[in-house]
């Protein structure tokens, strides 16, 4: 098969997702129940903002409908988060959602299978897993393409910042979906080699980063900067070009669209011209309904998706900040 045939599919598959996430909304009205069931949260970490509201959206709703939650915070480490997995199995919990996470967490799920513990993961494909839940990152990367390529008006150089699709399937499917898209516009370049940015203190690193980038390539050789699978970097892209002088001739695009990166979207004039919001808090509580679904004998799809929110330019910066409950942007 060939790689556009691939991404057409990978494209399709989100879309099909789409339908399927609307028929599980409209399956809410169901009475799901957790009632007398434990359920164990195991979370990657709490320290950025995803993570923390995809496992309040887990927790909050296993309590809901009637569930005892067991929680464990791997502190963004992720054997640790692995290991926690044991502490889930010890206890004899009834169910396990599991947020995040790389492969050091397969072993565990395989010994919570082999327990008879079923598990449903958030954001991790696993061959363990009931159900993952995760946001429709097919839709998330076409469409951060299409409103960078708009930003550039079809031509110019673009630098990205691209650690983890490698590693991190949902970061390879933004970023594959992201590239494809840009292959319409030929006069759209990308600068090698791409940029990797650490996750530890990553707006500082990104900041470092950029500034030797754009000493590298003086005004009028580079005209965007991309970060491939989320944003916490685009702090620190932003306050570079800021600090440099160059905040009005280098565009910056993004995905995650957190509180802090919309904050910056919505000031006048910002660099940061364009995101996708995901919704953690309410992927976090569709799994919980997807673990009372099981148990309500519903046979699950492997994958439920949740909608994306585009954020293209400061209005709607601001009108997805106040829709995502943060707050009111001015």
């Amino acid at each position: 098969m060939t790689k556009k045939k691939t991404l057409n599919t990978a494209i399709a598959a989100g879309l099909s997702g789409l339908v399927l996430f609307a028929g599980s909304v409209q399956a809410q009205a169901e009475a799901l129940s957790l009632q007398g069931k434990t359920i164990g949260v195991a979370v990657v970490g709490t320290q950025h903002f995803w993570d923390r509201e995809a496992f309040k959206g887990a927790s909050s709703e296993v309590e809901k409908l009637g569930g005892k939650v067991v929680a464990v915070d791997g502190g963004r480490d992720n054997q640790v988060h692995a290991d926690n997995h044991d502490i889930l199995l010890a206890r004899k919990v009834d169910a396990v959602i599991s947020i995040l996470g790389d492969s050091a967490v397969e072993p565990k799920f395989k010994a919570l299978q082999a327990a008879g513990i079923p598990i449903f993961t958030v954001d991790h494909v696993s061959p363990y897993s009931i159900n993952n839940t995760t946001s429709d990152n097919y839709t998330i990367g076409s469409t951060i393409g299409r409103y960078t390529a708009d930003a550039l008006g079809g031509k110019g150089n673009i630098a990205v910042f691209n650690a983890f699709s490698n590693s991190l399937r949902i970061c390879g499917i933004r970023y594959d979906l992201w590239k494809y898209v840009l292959q319409d516009y030929p006069g759209i370049k990308i600068i090698q080699p791409e940029l990797a940015e650490q996750y530890a203190n990553s707006p500082e690193d990104a900041r470092k980063k950029t500034l030797e980038l754009l000493s590298q390539h003086p005004k009028g050789t580079l005209d965007a900067i991309h970060v491939a699978c989320w944003d916490q970097p685009a702090i620190g892209i932003v306050q570079a070009l800021e600090e440099s002088g160059r905040a009005g001739d280098v565009k910056v695009t993004a995905i995650d669209a957190g509180p802090e990166t919309l904050e910056i979207m919505a000031e006048k004039g910002s660099p940061l011209v364009a995101n996708v919001a995901q919704q953690p808090n309410l992927i976090g509580k569709t799994s919980a309904d997807n673990v009372a679904r099981y148990f309500a004998g519903e046979k699950l799809l492997p994958q439920t998706f949740v909608p994306v929110l585009p954020v293209n330019g400061p209005e709607e910066a601001k009108a997805v900040y106040k829709q995502l409950g943060y707050g009111d942007l001015k």
